[in-house]
């Protein structure tokens, strides 16, 4: 009905539009245009309100949104503006906070030997790659060195005392940190025992290589080992793994007896056998003297002395200690020779030898040990006992034997062991190096720094 008035209301607005078009407009066209213009407001209400398109605002912070004033005019020499107004449109996003909370991080700090050792000085490392030589019947001679830290004793003599386990139990307890040194003994066998009253005296290696299958020498050097342990010695400079056939031992030939056969796979056999069983019955052994000594022109402790060739060495004389290596002994003796082809100094000195073979090309990891260095063979070249010990080092071994008397002994090892800390303060000698020595030495021991007490 309302659609239908406003089309009459029209019609006739078009009629008063026409006429008025021919004569001047009169009250009748303004109220039809004021008619009209609340006709459609109404028709408006009535018919509900205009829906926009829904607005969706995701911005922060909020948005305020507004929609212009739109203006309509009517063309008419009198002109009546209508205006509509869309009220501003507020959306406001309320801000959102998340608190998550983490359960507390615990770090756990794990302690290594290796970890341990750097905290220590310079001149308790050193302490430990020395090994101090005392008479058998006086242990105790050498308690201040123990004490200070040594890391090996070397017992010397041939009648060792009944009371030797007691004496060295006593010597231990006096051990820096608790950290008890090697005993150390030559108890090869035949011309070689240092021991024998104590613990029997044993064939010579020469002997047992003839004469005994390698379980009868594994057996013998594990009852060797029982009675050694409770006489309180720990290490057993033997066996001799050198190939020689020769008369020795004497100055012109240092191994002769002391090796088990000329037989390089025999030597082999039968020094392995000895090794085993020195550690079945609680003994480290100390297979010697590395890269083999057999055959050389002299001996080391009275004369400079060389091997045979290298080309010939690695064929014959090497071989035992390359399957002791691949074997696992747990430790190596260096020689005091020469090697022509491979090196022109001392194998105890010579990182050729000791790194490049023997840690390298070889790929021992063990414990490291000289031959003495207070052989003539280094003292000739201009090598003290100080100086040869700081270059071993600096070679690759890990500790270092040498000869002294008693009254000497105490300035010697105090010399040698400044000598060691100075290397590392001046840089020839790498502090890493000494540590890695350190940890060869514990680890034969079966030492962990880490272990409660």
């Amino acid at each position: 009905m309302i659609r239908e008035k406003m089309g009459r209301v029209a019609q006739h607005t078009s009629k008063l539009w026409s006429t008025s078009v021919c004569r001047p407009r009169s009250r009748h066209f303004v109220k039809a245009v004021l008619v009209l213009a609340l006709l459609a407001g109404f028709a408006s209400a009535c018919s509900g309100p205009s829906v926009e398109p829904a607005t969706t605002t995701t911005t922060r912070p909020a948005t305020t949104t507004t929609t212009p004033a739109t203006t309509t005019s009517t063309a008419a020499t009198t002109t009546t503006e209508t205006t509509t107004t869309t009220p501003p449109t507020t959306t406001t996003m309320q801000a959102t906070t998340t608190t998550t909370t983490l359960p507390p991080t615990t770090t756990t700090l794990v302690c290594s030997t290796a970890g341990v050792l750097a905290t220590w000085s310079v001149q308790r490392l050193a302490e430990q790659t020395v090994v101090v030589p005392v008479d058998e019947s006086d242990v105790s001679a050498v308690s201040s060195e123990v004490a200070a830290g040594a890391g090996g004793v070397i017992l010397f003599g041939a009648s060792a005392p009944s009371s030797l386990g007691a004496d060295v139990r006593s010597l231990d307890s006096s051990a820096l940190g608790g950290i008890a040194p090697f005993v150390m003994a030559d108890e090869e066998g035949g011309v070689v025992q240092r021991l024998g009253n104590l613990v029997g005296s044993i064939p010579s290696a020469r002997e047992m290589g003839s004469t005994m299958t390698a379980a009868q020498i594994r057996q013998l050097a594990t009852g060797l080992a029982e009675r050694m342990r409770a006489a309180g010695v720990t290490m057993d400079l033997a066996p001799v793994l050198d190939v020689d056939g020769g008369v020795g031992p004497n100055n012109q030939d240092p191994d002769g007896t002391r090796s088990f056969s000329a037989n390089e796979k025999t030597t082999s056999l039968d020094g392995l056998a000895f090794a085993e069983g020195l550690e079945a019955g609680g003994v480290v052994p100390v297979v010697k003297h590395f890269p083999g000594l057999g055959g050389s022109t002299g001996n080391t402790d009275v004369m400079p002395a060389s091997t045979p060739p290298w080309s010939t060495l690695k064929r014959v004389g090497l071989v035992p200690f390359e399957d002791a290596i691949a074997a696992g002994v747990p430790a190596v003796m260096i020689s005091n020779a020469t090697i022509p082809g491979l090196a022109k100094i001392p194998a105890s000195v010579s990182t050729a030898v000791i790194t490049g073979l023997l840690r390298d090309q070889l790929g021992y990891q063990g414990l490291v040990i000289t031959d003495s260095l207070s052989a003539v063979a280094l003292s000739a070249i201009g090598y003290s006992v100080p100086k040869a010990t700081v270059a071993a080092l600096e070679a690759g071994a890990d500790m270092v034997l040498f000869n002294s008397g008693p009254g000497a002994l105490a300035s010697l090892t105090s010399r040698t062991v400044s000598a060691v800390v100075s290397a590392v303060r001046t840089g020839s000698l790498e502090l890493s190096r000494l540590e890695s020595a350190v940890m060869h030495i514990l680890d034969a021991k079966h030492v962990n720094l880490c272990s409660a007490g």
